[in-house]
């Protein structure tokens, strides 16, 4: 009966994992390590490479994340931007004239008196009404999360990406010493055909 690979586990302390709790990939120094006969190696190397796929399906779905927060911050620093304008202006009694957007292809102008309030677009179609101080601080604590967000999203982007590496050398290890144990058993295997073959020649009559 074939014997079972090893568990493919880092060779650190144990559940390794970064800040954000994505385990180190293990590092295959001996491949003896992990497995122990030919029969290991296909279930070693069918590990390896689902954790190779699980590796890139998060990578996937945090470039999609990143690209989700790129699109996010310019609105947040632009509307945080004018609410601080219209912070600093609450006490003017003169309406400023001003140019927004109805949509992506259509501007119109306004007339903004001195307010002391802002409405908030909350997402999923929910809009608020906000002191305008609270509005500067909802917005600042908005913005900052999704700095820091995007800040942990690129650095476990190349986290993934060296564990994918790591992965990679250590499929790459257990192939290679695959194809060593190959070489040495029909190297072993010729020998012993030799051996056979000289025997036989030995016991022919005359031989």
């Amino acid at each position: 009966m074939a014997s079972t690979a090893k568990e493919a586990v880092p060779r650190r302390e144990p559940a390794a994992t970064n800040p954000r709790g994505i385990p180190y990939a293990p590092f295959v120094d001996k491949v003896e390590d992990y497995v122990t006969s030919r029969a290991d190696v296909e279930p070693t190397l069918r590990s390896f490479h689902e954790m190779i796929a699980k590796y890139q399906f998060m990578e996937q779905n945090l470039q999609r994340r990143v690209g989700g927060l790129k699109d996010k911050l310019p609105d947040i620093q632009k509307t945080l931007d004018t609410v601080r304008f219209l912070q600093m202006r609450k006490e003017d009694t003169e309406p400023i004239e001003t140019t927004f957007e109805l949509n992506e292809t259509l501007h119109t102008k306004a007339e903004i008196p001195p307010t002391n309030e802002v409405y908030l677009w909350l997402g999923a179609n929910v809009m608020l009404s906000y002191p305008i101080e609270e509005a500067e601080e909802l917005l600042s604590s908005k913005l900052y999360a999704a700095k820091t967000s995007l800040s942990n999203c690129v650095e476990d982007l190349d986290f993934l990406r060296e564990q994918v590496t790591t992965m990679e050398v250590a499929v790459a290890r257990v192939y290679n010493w695959d194809v060593v144990q190959k070489r040495k058993e029909k190297d072993e295997e010729d020998k012993q055909k030799e051996v056979r073959k000289g025997k036989e020649i030995e016991g022919t009559p005359g031989g």
